[in-house]
């Protein structure tokens, strides 16, 4: 069984900055051959996606964070974060962590969640 454990959440204001972090653990989870991705859920909305990082370092970003998110791995540290830049109000949510064998853009692709970690960001 995978476990994922997100950090880093918080409240900021307007135009500020926040890292989220995702440690994996598991006995039969191999980090680097997953890609792992950041999902937000923000209240009465569905889970949407926000960006993806493969086994081979490549990313893909939501058009609503592109050019302020950042998506990356440290493989030794079984890590992944989330750099999150010029945050606006519409970025507030519940941060998850999910992973996957594959690389994916759609929930329904990750089969690993984390507990989630609050983003607040206020105008």
């Amino acid at each position: 069984q995978v476990q994922l454990v997100e950090s880093g959440g918080g409240l900021v204001q307007s135009g500020g900055s926040l890292r989220l972090s995702c440690a994996a653990s598991g006995l039969t989870f191999t980090f680097p051959n997953y890609a792992m991705a950041w999902f937000r859920q923000a209240p009465g909305m569905e889970r949407e996606f926000v960006a993806v990082v493969d086994r081979v370092y490549s990313t893909i970003y939501s058009d609503s964070v592109k050019g302020r998110f950042t998506i990356s791995r440290d493989n030794a540290k079984n890590t992944v974060y989330l750099q999150m830049n010029s945050l606006k109000p519409e970025d507030t949510a519940v941060y998850y962590c999910a992973t996957g064998p594959h690389t994916s853009t759609t929930k329904e692709q990750f089969s690993f969640w984390g507990q989630g970690t609050q983003v607040t960001v206020s105008p």
